[in-house]
């Protein structure tokens, strides 16, 4: 009996220790589960980028966020830092913190587009985003955005190039269909059909110039321009800009007066120079008074990139105000539509002008007062080394007697105070 109790309880003894043993195992092993290994740490303690997507998000063109449990900041580009993304190790957007917790919740993909403020600028900007969030492995969560911004005003320019395009067209077709129309039920009066005949002929011209104009635009954003390049006369495109203008001019009696052109030329595509210059000096005439000056002026600026050539308009017109100014180089904008109805105008002069003037490696400006006139100057690269910079001289006058010339009161560059 007393073996058998002793049998007894060393096997309850053995199946305790057994027990514990077990437990102890367990435990460890649970404990060697939870704790990190050397490839899922970081020097810092936090949470480590599985192997190559480091190597990855460094080449995307998207800005890249990596957020760890605690929706701490693994890893940012630069670019996310950039649009303002990440502050202080942190996601700064709400509405994309609470995307990644969603993600990180059920797994699931989510992808949404926001439009979050932009910093700095203090005119309440906003910054169009497209957010796309997913799982990187099971503890951490990717993000990736796309700046959708530029895009966005590409898309907007294109549809109110587009709008802009049919009102403008539909307007002289519609004119010419109706006066179409009048000189079949005028047949029988001579007098009224000359009338309607005459209106015919500038409403087609006035179609004919929009069509020209859309066609020079589209070559000039297309073409590069130097590939036909060859150096050109600053001379020369002042005086075909003149010519160009002359008619105008003189049936309102504008003198236009031109100085500092001779012996300097630029490199480009001729045409293009010619249209662009034509476009300022037309502008110029059409939107000044009668008896006032329209004054192009040219001279050699220095420049750490090479000497400019800088050709500058100047008008007595009605001038720009501060608003205006900003867009009058956009597409079938105008300042005062009635006028530019008045005067033929189609809203896209100086849009070629801008156009050219950057396919050229130049930069076109305007300064304007109102009620003062406004001076409107290109500015385009040198041909050539450098020259040695003129300092004043006569100005040059085209060597012809059509239309009035001033030869030695036109200051070239006056001080914009000085503007009358």
């Amino acid at each position: 009996m007393d073996v058998n109790a002793a049998v007894a309880a060393a096997a309850a003894i053995a199946g305790l220790l057994t027990g514990v043993i077990a437990m102890l195992a367990f435990r460890w092993s649970e404990r060697d589960l939870k704790r990190p290994t050397r490839t899922s740490l970081r020097p810092d303690g936090n949470a480590a980028l599985p192997p190559g997507v480091d190597t990855v998000l460094s080449v995307l063109s998207s800005s890249a966020v990596v957020l760890d449990e605690s929706d701490g900041v693994v890893k940012a580009s630069s670019a996310a830092y950039a649009l303002g993304l990440v502050r202080g190790g942190r996601l700064a957007v709400e509405p994309m913190l609470n995307m990644a917790r969603d993600t990180r919740r059920d797994g699931e993909i989510r992808q949404g587009e926001l439009d979050l403020p932009r910093r700095g600028t203090g005119r309440g900007d906003t910054l169009a985003v497209s957010a796309r969030v997913a799982p990187l492995g099971s503890r951490l969560v990717l993000l990736l955005v796309e700046d959708l911004t530029e895009a966005r005003r590409i898309e907007a320019v294109r549809r109110d190039f587009v709008a802009n395009v049919s009102h403008e067209l539909k307007t002289p077709t519609g004119a010419l269909s109706l006066l179409s129309e009048a000189v079949m039920d005028a047949s029988d009066d001579p007098e009224a059909v000359e009338r309607f005949a005459g209106r015919m002929q500038i409403e087609a011209t006035r179609l004919t110039n929009l069509v020209q104009e859309l066609i020079d635009l589209s070559r000039v954003q297309n073409d590069d321009p130097l590939e036909d390049a060859e150096p050109v006369k600053v001379e020369t495109l002042v005086a075909e800009a003149i010519d160009r203008c002359r008619q105008q001019a003189g049936s309102k009696q504008i003198t236009m007066a031109s100085a500092g052109a001779e012996g300097l030329t630029v490199w480009g595509n001729r045409g293009q120079l010619v249209g662009a210059l034509g476009n300022l000096v037309e502008n110029a005439v059409n939107y000044s008074p009668a008896h006032t000056r329209v004054g192009i002026a040219a001279r050699r600026l220095a420049s750490p990139g090479g000497d400019l050539i800088e050709i500058a308009v100047t008008d007595q017109g009605i001038g720009i105000s501060e608003k205006d100014r900003e867009r009058v180089f956009e597409r079938f904008y105008r300042v005062d539509p009635a006028r530019s109805r008045a005067t033929g105008g189609t809203g896209l002069g100086l849009a070629i002008v801008k156009h050219v003037a950057a396919s050229h490696g130049g930069e076109v400006t305007v300064w304007s007062s109102e009620g003062q006139g406004s001076t409107f100057t290109l500015r385009l690269p040198e041909t050539g080394a450098v020259r040695e910079r003129t300092t004043g001289g006569p100005l040059i006058v085209n060597g012809d007697d059509e239309g009035p010339y001033e030869t030695d009161t036109f200051d070239p560059f006056p001080a914009p105070e000085a503007l009358p």
